[in-house]
């Protein structure tokens, strides 16, 4: 175990990166941020951070050599500075290979499905008319997406004719992946917890609202059947299990009429969706990734009442004082400098 005193690496220098790096501190630690962002919401709120490319290889020696533990806020930190890390003499969790799968949706899917757990129909998509192939296969509505680097909404388009997958790959190109469109009741998404010693732990299901393709609201409890729940966290055990992992990692699952799951997509990292833990459960997500990627005991996952969280995206932010004078409000703001639509600010938890 890293014992109170100890430094914590984190690749990535956003809202998450900010959250983790107070958290730590509230358990004694020093926190280290390593970000290609100068002036980041992180660094405002940490020990140390270096501002460099995520391939410098001086400068992750550098950063390894200073840390007692490096991990992640975000999955699209490059496989090879986890690597880089670990070639220098760092421990790195979670892992190259857990962050190699989740930064390719083909891959991604390849593995849930090599656990036995549904996905979506899909294709991989490297030309217009693999793209028509499929969609032949796969059939309409449908959604083309890039393999890499989409999130909130981003790098997706629905099909529904011929010419819209013309003008779809037009826009996006390849590679990518065509997706079989889910008709789902709910989303709902599981965050778990692995801990060095193998030790798991799972939050109650989150269910989530999305608007424009961006998280919106997150409620608990989760409208499901108790099986749905004990399905959705067999699906995240099998996946903890295969990848050795030690941290958070969240499941997104699309709930079918019936209550059967298709898995959307794998987070290695702590998730939107569980930003209701910092008030609503003993021990919040991002206290729980530090104690687990720290080597310590992992804490309690119970949720202490019934819970809303509210995403502040764009200008929802600039109603700040009016949200802080709520006293049913508690109010979370991430430091950015910038307001930009669709851009996440912010976000408001209610209990009860």
């Amino acid at each position: 175990m890293i014992a109170p005193g100890g430094t914590i690496g984190i690749l990535g220098g956003g809202q998450l990166g900010r959250m983790l790096s107070i958290a730590a501190a509230q358990l004694g630690f020093d926190v280290c941020i390593f970000t290609d962002e100068p002036d980041s919401p992180a660094a405002r709120v940490s020990a140390r951070t270096f501002v460099a490319n995520y391939l410098d290889a001086a400068a992750l020696a550098d950063f390894a050599r200073r840390v007692d533990v490096v991990t992640t806020e975000f999955e699209n930190v490059p496989a090879q500075t986890a690597e880089a890390l670990i070639a220098a003499g760092a421990r790195v969790a979670p892992s190259p290979r857990a962050l190699a799968i989740a930064q390719d949706r083909v891959d991604e899917k390849l593995f849930l499905n090599s656990l036995g757990i549904a996905t979506p129909r899909f294709a991989a998509v490297n030309s217009q008319a693999e793209l028509d192939a499929a969609l032949a296969s796969i059939g309409a509505p449908a959604l083309l997406k890039t393999r890499r680097l989409g999130y909130d909404g981003r790098g997706q388009i629905r099909i529904d004719t011929l010419q819209d997958a013309r003008d779809a790959y037009e826009k996006l190109g390849a590679p990518g992946i065509l997706e079989a469109w889910c008709a789902f009741e709910r989303e709902i998404s599981i965050i778990a917890a692995r801990g060095a010693d193998g030790a798991t732990a799972f939050y109650d299901a989150c269910e989530n609202e999305h608007a424009g393709g961006i998280l919106s609201r997150t409620i608990l409890p989760a409208r499901v059947e108790v099986q749905t729940e004990h399905s959705a966290r067999e699906a995240a055990t099998a996946v903890l299990s295969a990848l050795g992992y030690v941290g958070v990692l969240t499941i997104e699952f699309f709930v079918l009429p019936g209550g059967a799951l298709v898995a959307n997509e794998i987070a290695p990292r702590v998730h939107n969706s569980g930003h209701w833990t910092t008030e609503g459960a003993v021990t919040s997500q991002f206290e729980q990734h530090i104690r687990a990627v720290a080597g310590w005991p992992l804490g309690s996952t119970e949720r202490r009442c019934a819970v809303e969280m509210i995403n502040l995206i764009g200008n929802d932010a600039t109603q700040w004082a009016t949200l802080a004078a709520d006293t049913s409000a508690c109010l979370h703001l991430y430091g950015k400098r910038d307001t930009r639509t669709g851009r996440k600010m912010g976000h408001v938890t209610r209990l009860g």
